[in-house]
């Protein structure tokens, strides 16, 4: 990969859905606090979109050309562990 976050030309959406106070979801808001600024930056053009509701477990969702969707739930996974498997979830493309 050339460089972090450098998402595929195929991922055409990346959201993250979590709960503002939940706490399966404290390791994902960390993560994105500490990765969304460099993420936007390698990607400009990619919307990445966070989508906060109440009592929504932690997931992410990557749209892929053709309207392709993809889901992880992210439920038990530490800050570090995030980060991988985030990165290797995008380029996954189908």
């Amino acid at each position: 990969m050339a460089s972090k976050y450098a998402f595929p030309k195929p991922l055409k959406e990346l959201r993250f859905h979590l709960c503002q106070t939940g706490a399966s979801s404290t390791p994902l808001r960390s993560f994105l606090q500490r990765a969304y600024p460099v993420m936007k930056k390698h990607n400009p053009y990619t919307p990445i979109l966070i989508r906060e509701a109440q009592g929504v477990s932690p997931q992410v969702i990557a749209r892929f050309e053709y309207g392709k969707e993809i889901k992880l739930p992210l439920d038990g996974l530490a800050d570090k562990d995030l980060e991988t498997t985030i990165e290797k979830f995008v380029m996954t493309a189908p």
